[in-house]
């Protein structure tokens, strides 16, 4: 995990102050929102859906820094609209940072080079800029609605961590997303340097373009298991390990929805974040007069039933660090190790390569690397799962090469069963009998799914148009007179 020791500190400080203070309901991070102006229209976004005399307003710094007055947090994340859009924007993260506030700046970055060149900021300890990344080139590309935003992205976060400042991504993942494609963005991004990555799944904002791609929370456990069990110790993420293992299925949590109260142009939006059903003109009137009752999943809201986004659960996630001594032990372990939960709650999911298979990745050739979170147990159950050939490494040194059809952990001594390549067995091989499995046959759905179909077509199509382009410089009366026909 990665999140700065002082912030660290400073929310610690301040969780146990609240406890002291016997305070039921208290804010951890003041959403803030200056404008809605935006330079993207992102399909899933519900943020920037108002009519042209509201994005022209935005609120001036002064009215910023009475609502933190107000609340009190540790942290402040300023979103939008697009932060970078705000004329204040140097000016309001300054003042933040003198009243060491830990900030984190989200932008899209495509201002924010230009931002950097006329020196609207300086570096410091308390200011983060949160870079909206959804995933590797075409992902990000086609999540944004405009082809170049990624490179734009990445140029303006090598251009920020060059110039001394902090950054760190943040990423909203859709129904649909590849987990392959997701790890390998995260990947990128840590070869990038950037110092930590947050994920969420995306809300379902009425307002929305795109109603077709958010998740159900089936689909959220199911898409996080696989993309977080056996983390690669190298990724960093800047947020409560305890809510990504909640969002993988491993934790039940209950959504603290005043946990990150937003501020904008018109008041407290009340109840949530995510949710628009009204304002108050104070954070007390919010905490006080908001019937919290009529929200969170144990509610029985349908607004909320699908929603575990990290708003209103990574408070919860905080608060149970502090409530709980195992949930306490279970955070400074994963924060040390950086590893989470094996995931043995959620073995029932399909494998790490996902439900549809992405036609540029594989486990083809994989040959695990047992320790280091990736047990034994976990390396069968993903052989079971797999699309072709393994070869099973004995600890007596001998192999055996076949398909695995079943195996069967519920008994004293676990077993798995397999034929061979030339179609024998099936035959049986014992857990404690097992060294290692490698993934060394071919993966027989690779590059047959759906995904590469219509690529494939494309690219047909584009090849007969080069050839007829071709044709008729060539042959001219030819392709005239088959015209005419």
């Amino acid at each position: 995990m990665s999140v700065a020791i002082g912030q660290m500190l400073a929310v610690s400080l301040y969780i146990m102050k609240q406890k002291l203070l016997r305070r039921k309901r208290y804010p951890l991070v003041l959403m803030l929102e200056p404008l809605f102006r935006c330079n993207l229209t992102c399909a899933g976004c519900g943020k920037i859906q108002y009519p042209a005399q509201i994005l022209k307003k935005h609120l001036s710094v002064e009215a910023c820094l009475k609502a933190l007055d107000e609340c009190g947090v540790p942290v402040v994340s300023i979103a939008g609209g697009e932060p970078l859009m705000y004329p204040y924007i140097g000016e309001l993260a300054e003042a933040l940072v003198k009243r060491r506030k830990y900030v984190y700046l989200c932008t899209n970055a495509i201002l924010l080079k230009e931002k950097l060149e006329q020196d609207v900021f300086k570096p410091s300890k308390y200011l983060s800029f949160s870079i909206h990344m959804d995933g590797i080139r075409e992902d990000h590309d086609e999540s944004v609605c405009k082809e170049g935003v990624y490179d734009e992205a990445v140029e303006a976060i090598k251009e920020a961590l060059r110039r001394g400042f902090r950054v760190t991504t943040n990423t909203t993942l859709f129904d649909g997303f590849s987990p392959l494609r997701v790890r390998e963005f995260f990947d990128e991004m840590t070869n990038l340097g950037v110092e930590g990555m947050m994920i969420s799944p995306g809300y379902n904002y009425s307002k929305a373009p795109d109603q077709e791609h958010f998740l159900r929370r089936s689909k959220t456990h199911q898409l996080f298991s696989e993309i977080l069990r056996n983390k690669r110790k190298s990724w960093n993420f800047n947020q409560s390990p305890l809510f990504l293992e909640f969002l993988m299925g491993e934790r039940d949590y209950e959504c603290t929805p005043w946990g990150n109260p937003t501020y904008n142009l018109f008041g407290w939006q009340r109840p949530c974040y995510l949710l628009q059903e009204g304002y108050a003109e104070s954070f007390k009137d919010l905490m006080e007069n908001t019937s919290w009752d009529n929200y969170g999943r144990k509610s029985g809201n349908k607004k909320c039933q699908d929603c575990m986004v990290h708003c209103g659960y990574e408070p919860t996630a905080v608060n149970d660090t502090f409530s709980s001594w195992r949930a306490f032990k279970d955070t400074v372990a994963a924060t040390i190790t950086g590893k989470l939960s094996d995931g043995r709650r959620n073995l029932f999911l399909a494998p790490l390569i996902g439900s549809e298979m992405s036609d540029e990745k594989t486990i083809q050739g994989w040959v695990p690397e047992l320790g280091n979170g990736m047990a034994l147990p976990r390396v069968i159950d993903m052989a079971f799962d797999y699309r072709g050939n393994i070869t099973v490494v004995k600890t007596d040194g001998t192999e055996v090469m076949g398909y695995i059809f079943n195996r069967n952990n519920d008994v004293p001594q676990p077993y798995i069963q397999l034929f061979d390549e030339a179609g024998r067995g099936p035959f049986k091989v014992l857990y404690s009998a097992i060294k290692n499995i490698e993934f060394t046959g071919k993966d027989t759905a690779f590059g047959k799914s759906w995904e590469a179909w219509k690529k494939l077509r494309e690219k047909e199509k584009m090849l007969r148009a080069v050839s007829g382009a071709q044709t008729s410089r060539n042959h001219p009366s030819e392709v005239e007179e088959g015209i005419s026909l």
